[in-house]
């Protein structure tokens, strides 16, 4: 499918101009910084250089210091806490983060992680009873707990606290916890508000060691944890995330804790490791864990404290993965079936597709690749404990979450992001939710919302990608959504010597502009302009430049986001 390109408009000739001539950089970087929301020299400095002095004061987020009280009451009484996070990546670093630190701190201390297809999401009356049998009279959940108002409840007639460490947005009124920390709550004036679940763990061990006089590499050592949760979640590559991502990839990089190091050794990817690296090879396996078996087994890998049973860790959760790639597979291709063959279904403009069979562990993976397909707002659902469990993704610009809440009636609980959301409803509803679904999503989202389109941040020309520009360009790293690396136009490119097909259906080819420099690219899944790029005519390519290392040569490399026959130039 062709995708509608789109060229950013120019923005704030002035602070453009002044960048280019403060910075003594290329105009086009200038024009990037700008798109960025960097006017100054100040801004574009704390950008490029993120530092430990640009995080903020923990104690600026609501009922900070609440938590931290009822923290140093628990320890100083010798009371048992338990540290209580999601199954996924965020929830599981966040919980290996918090554990790692307070450990060193309290010796009463565990950690729970509750099963994904016995208790659900969220916090569980199991959870509860347990922490109640066992003499837990504290409970620290993170990444979840900002929406069970009624467990809380619960908790509390059973003589248990909590605190709730989420960054997921709350409901109507906040759960009755001793203390709430989400940077989304109405009342909250915390700076910062797309921080991960890992992220508010992070401000919360930040806290206690600034109370308590503690030296900040007790927290800072923990920054590679809040990396990859920064990275699995897909939050916002900005402002504290941005310090926070980059640091956390420095510490990756050079010193990862012992469950990390053992993942990167499994995955063959061990070093100058970057977000999409932590997306696509680390974060997989740690969700592995609690999608194919328990979650635990990540949280054990990411608290090891030898590299021997880090590595026995890493093995087992390695093998969850190729087992949840096999269920992938699986469940996408009956997926694209059920569409393909159902009229009715091709001509929504939601998907919404339930399966009794279908592994639960694996279908937001499967909800993403057919929104990728289909490019529309689309829920996978399957059977979980005699109800339909479900996970959504969205598209650009389409609110899921808000979509979601008019659905709510048929709904037994639901929770999540804008794009990205969880749901569970009886198996009864499935077909009114459907149609409910369908109907309130064709009333709002637009036909511009419904259409993939590639964003393009500025046209060069090709001789501009040299390596003083390259050099500058990676320091706008770490990407990632609204940071993303910037997509560049070329026009009436040539081919030297033809593409080939790599792969699959991927594109490999060298192309210049003017018999000048050649450009080695690269195109996923861009097999289909093969008859194009080889008929000799001119074509435009848009792209991002990259760095390709080969047997340890590094060379700047192309990767073609899109293609398209040249216009003819116009004499004038």
């Amino acid at each position: 499918m062709q995708k509608k390109w789109v060229e950013r408009e120019l923005e704030n000739l002035t602070a453009i101009a002044g960048l280019q001539e403060s910075l003594k950089i290329d105009r086009i970087l200038a024009e990037l910084l700008v798109k960025r929301g960097i006017n100054t020299y100040q801004e574009a400095h704390h950008y490029f250089r993120p530092t430990l002095e640009q995080l903020h004061d923990p104690f600026l987020m609501k009922d900070m210091d609440l938590a931290i009280a009822r923290i140093a009451k628990a320890i100083q009484s010798a009371e048992k806490i338990l540290i209580y996070g999601d199954y996924d990546v965020d929830g599981t670093t966040s919980v290996a983060l918090t554990y790692s630190f307070f450990r060193k701190h309290h010796s009463d201390l565990d950690f729970y992680i509750p099963d994904r297809y016995l208790e659900g999401y969220g916090i569980s009356t199991q959870s509860i009873d347990y922490a109640s049998e066992n003499g837990y009279t504290l409970i620290i959940a993170l990444d979840c707990g900002i929406k069970s108002n009624d467990k809380i409840d619960y908790a509390i007639e059973k003589g248990v606290d909590f605190i709730i460490c989420d960054h997921h947005l709350p409901g109507d009124s906040l759960p009755a916890a001793i203390a709430v920390l989400d940077p989304k709550r109405p009342d909250c004036e915390y700076p910062y508000k797309e921080l991960s679940g890992c992220g508010i763990g992070f401000k919360l061990i930040q806290a206690y060691a600034q109370k308590h006089d503690l030296p900040f590499e007790e927290v800072s050592t923990y920054l590679d944890l809040v990396a990859c949760s920064i990275a699995s979640d897909i939050v916002p590559i900005t402002g504290e995330n941005r310090v926070l991502a980059w640091l956390g990839l420095h510490k990756l990089n050079t010193d990862p804790c012992k469950g990390l190091t053992a993942l990167m050794n499994l995955s063959g990817k061990k070093d100058d490791l970057t977000i999409t690296d932590v997306v696509f090879t680390i974060g997989p396996r740690i969700n592995a864990a609690g999608r194919i078996d328990d979650a635990k087994h990540a949280v054990n890998l990411l608290i090891a404290d030898s590299d021997a049973f880090a590595f026995e860790k890493g093995e087992i959760i390695n093998s969850k993965n190729t087992e949840r790639r096999e269920h992938d597979s699986q469940i996408t291709e009956q997926a694209l079936a059920m569409i393909d063959s159902n009229p009715d279904l091709i001509a929504m403009k939601t998907t919404v597709l339930y399966n009794h069979d279908w592994h639960k562990g694996v279908i937001g993976i499967v909800a993403s690749r057919l929104t990728e397909k289909y490019y529309r707002p689309t829920i996978v659902l399957t059977n979980s404990n005699g109800f339909a469990a479900g996970s959504a993704r969205s598209v650009i610009g389409f609110d899921l979450y808000e979509a979601l809440s008019e659905c709510s009636d048929l709904l037994v609980q639901f929770g999540g992001h804008k794009f990205a959301a969880g749901m569970t409803m009886k198996t009864e509803n499935i077909a009114a939710f459907q149609q409910r679904f369908e109907e309130v999503v064709s009333r709002t989202i637009t036909d511009e919302q419904l259409t993939q389109s590639i964003s393009i941040d500025a046209e060069i020309a090709l001789k501009h990608i040299d390596a003083k520009f390259f050099r500058i360009l990676k320091q706008f790293e770490p990407f990632g959504p609204q940071n993303m690396a910037p997509v560049f136009l070329s026009r009436n490119v040539y081919t030297y010597g033809g593409a080939s097909l790599v792969g699959t259906n991927h594109l490999k080819m060298n192309v210049h502009q003017n018999d000048q420099n050649y450009y080695n690219c690269i195109g996923f899944n861009l097999g289909e302009f093969l008859p194009m790029i080889n008929s000799g005519a001119p074509i435009d390519i848009c792209y991002t430049i990259e760095e390709n290392v080969w047997k340890e040569k590094r060379t700047i490399q192309l990767n073609i986001k899109g293609i398209r026959a040249s216009l003819p130039i116009l004499n004038e």
